[in-house]
């Protein structure tokens, strides 16, 4: 949606993050950042490419599937791809993640709790508190337990953005609709749902724009209402 009072020099937001498997990617341009989303797979997993608008350096969130299409997509944005970042250890999230390294030999990021199941060494294991730079831009690391044991999200607010939001990549930790699946074993509901509502909702603003793993994107704004209807569900 295009800010009504954006100057002539901001970057136009014309994103919507709908995005399909086989179809292109999504672009949000933020002042210091640009984000392209890509789906992949039978399961629409969603990929996240952050190109740093002042260096040119890039980073990559879930490496799911489809390696072509991952590479092209950082061709796309420049040249080379300095880290991949893997939200959680499930298979769907990591099926690219072995050949798109070997391909551009960028370094792994990955929850500290999750790192030993990735299908690569991992180069960063992260935690709670933790930051994630790429060029210029740096991303802060929320530990979200209960779908893995080292899910992570990452947040980001650019310095530049007269809109002041926040932009956050959930993983499957949160989605439109409610938190991610805890009905496997070694996976808690409690909590998640505690993380969740302590590490997202009580820190950041109604406005913050999430990224999620899988399909279409939200606001905190549009969710935060339903955050007891979640608890009493009980998913």
């Amino acid at each position: 949606m295009t800010d009504p009072g954006a100057s002539a020099t901001d970057p136009v937001d014309d994103y919507t993050g709908a995005v399909t498997p086989g179809g292109p990617a999504d672009v949000r341009e933020l002042p210091r950042l640009t984000i392209r989303k890509l789906a992949v797979s039978e399961m629409s997993n969603n990929a996240y490419l952050l190109t740093c608008r002042e260096t040119g350096r890039q980073l990559l969130i879930d490496a799911a599937d489809d390696a072509p299409a991952l590479l092209h997509l950082v061709r796309s944005g420049g040249d080379g791809l300095d880290a991949v970042v893997t939200t959680h250890q499930h298979w769907d999230h990591v099926r690219a993640l072995a050949d798109v390294v070997a391909a551009t030999g960028a370094r792994t990021i990955a929850g500290r709790d999750d790192a030993d199941a990735l299908p690569v060494p991992v180069d960063d294991a992260v935690g709670q508190g933790d930051t994630v730079g790429v060029g210029a831009v740096t991303l802060d690391v929320l530990h979200l337990r209960g779908h893995t044991p080292g899910s992570i999200a990452l947040a980001y607010r650019d310095a530049d953005d007269r809109a002041g939001r926040t932009h956050l990549f959930t993983g499957d930790s949160l989605f439109p609709g409610g938190i991610g699946n805890t009905k496997q074993p070694g996976q808690s509901f409690d909590a998640l749902i505690e993380d969740v509502t302590a590490r997202v909702f009580d820190v950041y603003d109604d406005d913050t724009w999430f990224y999620p793993g899988h399909g279409d994107d939200s606001t905190l704004g549009a969710e935060r209402p339903h955050l007891q209807e979640w608890r009493d569900r009980g998913w």
